[in-house]
């Protein structure tokens, strides 16, 4: 089976004083995103389509339901490690505004004090899962660079918890055999992007 792993389009900055969970809604760049990919893939024939519970996941799922006509499946286990923050920062703002604390930020600091092999197993584990409900198909799962590290360091055997950056609403291409290999056939996919760089 072809799975198909995309990082969620880029959603607004939020700041909790209540420490409550950050759950941003899409920027309006990150509806543009959205729209984008799903006019990309629709010529694709994806059998299912999956999301992380978390609002910026659902909402870059939405125009690409619309297009498939495929009901949205939440899944829990491909939420971002950082999905009870009180604060969400795009990392492209995070750059701009501090380069030390960005350089920090991928250094570790995104992960600090979160149990990532943790995370990694629920992730790797949630995506097997689907792997094998989905023989023989194409599965979309509109997910977070988190999730997309673990699965790629998962195939490769790579144990660095964050090794690249996806950037948002590229799509991340797996093949899963029945026999057990799992292989990469692209990653950082965004010719989508292109048209709205200029």
């Amino acid at each position: 089976m072809e799975l198909l792993l995309i990082r969620h389009a880029l959603p607004l900055h939020v700041a909790n004083e209540d420490g409550r969970p950050a759950d941003p809604p899409l920027s309006e760049a990150g509806h543009e995103q959205a729209g984008r990919l799903a006019g990309w893939l629709e010529a694709e024939r994806i059998h299912a389509l999956y999301a992380s519970p978390l609002r910026r996941a659902r909402e870059t799922a939405e125009p690409l339901a619309e297009a498939m006509r495929l009901e949205i499946v939440s899944e829990p286990g491909v939420v971002e490690y950082d999905a009870e923050a009180p604060v969400y920062i795009p990392l492209e703002e995070l750059k701009a505004a501090s380069p030390e604390a960005w350089r920090e930020a991928v250094q570790g600091g995104l992960y600090a004090g979160i149990d990532i092999d943790a995370f990694r197993t629920t992730a790797v584990s949630a995506l097997e899962s689907i792997v094998a409900s989905h023989p023989g198909e194409r599965v979309a799962v509109v997910c977070h660079g988190g999730v997309i590290n673990a699965w790629a360091a998962h195939v490769l055997g790579i144990s660095r918890p964050l090794f690249f950056e996806p950037v948002y609403t590229s799509v991340n291409r797996f093949l899963a055999a029945g026999s057990g290999e799992r292989s990469v056939v692209s990653l950082n996919e965004a010719a989508h992007l292109r048209a709205a760089r200029r």
